[in-house]
């Protein structure tokens, strides 16, 4: 369930295609989420530094910081947010991209996925 007490989760999702953001933030807000919207890495990490999310689901390709930046910096400075990130990516190849998904053990839904496949891991974060 998305609400405690009367607390909406609060997401951040952070992608640069307008279509996927839009669909993402729908299927989301449908299920009683708060969903705030960011398209670049960097404007990501300014709005974590001025809200408290529940959760980040992110695109790894990203202009300004990648995913994988962003979720250094969360590291750095915001662990909680850090261990509480989902990633979306289409790129599946790049080496660079599996190595950090393995070695981190953040979840990873690749593209193109189902409305029940993003809920289901939203709520399991």
């Amino acid at each position: 369930m998305t609400h405690t007490k009367g607390y909406k989760k609060r997401i951040l999702l952070v992608e640069d295609e307008p279509v996927i953001s839009r669909l993402c933030a729908k299927i989301l807000t449908s299920e009683g989420f708060d969903v705030d919207v960011e398209r670049d890495g960097r404007n990501a990490k300014e709005a974590a530094n001025n809200k408290n999310y529940d959760v980040c689901v992110s695109d790894i390709r990203l202009p300004g910081l990648t995913g994988i930046q962003l979720h250094e910096l969360f590291k750095a400075n915001q662990p909680q947010l850090a261990q509480r990130m989902l990633f979306m990516t289409g790129d599946t190849m790049n080496a660079n991209v599996q190595s950090f998904l393995q070695e981190s053990g953040i979840p990873c839904l690749m593209k193109p996925f189902s409305p029940e496949d993003l809920i289901t891991a939203v709520r399991h974060i």
